[in-house]
């Protein structure tokens, strides 16, 4: 992804590209006003000129003996400041007009004609809608268990009822020390409706076991799982797989079929007699470590 902006403050005198133009690398998407820039130049090409004859009149000065060394020295570093003075302008006049860094598409355009802008405000967006990539941070402690070519399931707010995956593409070698995490790419299929911009949570599938058992993860507390048993709450003892954000896998101790209490109060006993409420919960998936 590439941004266009500039470095200095100006005011925007022409805008060539707007959003969704194609666009290739050097060519010209805006202009800022550079008339205060270009009298600057001529001032200065004003300048340089002036000293050079200076320091070649002062140079003759000295080879005939009328004038110092020191005062051939002072014209030589006048010339020499102006020069650079120049270079400056001359980049100064460039910055205020702006190019595009790649090949690509405007994927947004912002600011309008008369508009001032400063050297933090991005322009313009450049970049290729596909293919497209999301960028996750996943904590130290479970990046060995990470590796290229995994899939993950991504859920997008956008795309709520519709089911999305991605891969693991590539993890950055280095960690952020402060945050303990680990930078991960994942490719999207071209086929993908995601855009660009959008956020998503992602499940990285690092291992699957196939028909297991879930419960949602509210029904587990730390003495196991209160099942209801002939209108009786029976507390099980239940052994535990792997753990979800909503689901937990039971090895032993439920069966499939039985009914569970979801969210148990703290006065709710082992033996009390109950009347349940026969509910499916819609939003278990697939145990897995949430990325």
């Amino acid at each position: 992804m590439g941004q266009s902006f500039t470095d200095h403050f100006g005011r925007l005198i022409e805008i060539l590209v707007r959003d969704g133009n194609a666009v290739k690398k050097g060519d010209v998407l805006a202009r800022l006003d550079d008339r205060e820039s270009k009298a600057k130049l001529a001032e200065l090409d004003a300048r340089i000129n002036y000293w050079r004859e200076e320091q070649a009149r002062q140079a003759s000065l000295v080879q005939r003996g009328v004038a110092s060394r020191e005062s051939f020295e002072r014209s030589q570093s006048e010339y020499l400041a102006a020069e650079a003075s120049l270079a400056q302008a001359r980049q100064r006049l460039a910055d205020l007009t702006l190019t595009s860094p790649l090949d690509g598409t405007v994927l947004r355009q912002d600011g309008e004609i008369g508009e001032v802008v400063d050297k933090l405000q991005i322009l313009f967006w450049i970049g290729r809608q596909r293919p497209l990539r999301i960028k996750a941070d996943v904590d130290e402690e479970d990046i060995p268990r990470i590796a290229a070519g995994q899939r993950a399931l991504i859920k997008a707010d956008a795309f709520p009822s519709r089911p999305l995956e991605a891969k693991v593409s590539e993890i950055t070698p280095k960690g952020d020390p402060t945050s303990k995490s680990y930078r991960v790419w994942l490719s999207l299929p071209d086929e993908t409706p995601v855009m660009i911009g959008m956020t998503t949570e992602l499940n990285i599938i690092v291992r699957e076991v196939p028909n297991v058992l879930l419960v949602p993860s509210s029904a587990v507390t730390p003495a196991g799982v209160l099942v209801i048993d002939n209108g009786r709450v029976r507390l099980a003892a239940v052994k535990i797989g792997a753990r979800g954000k909503n689901a937990v896998e039971i090895i032993s101790g439920v069966k499939e079929g039985e009914l569970v209490v979801v969210d148990p109060p703290s006065t709710l006993k082992d033996g009390q007699r109950v009347n349940a409420i026969n509910r499916v919960p819609t939003d278990i998936r697939r145990p897995g470590d949430d990325r």
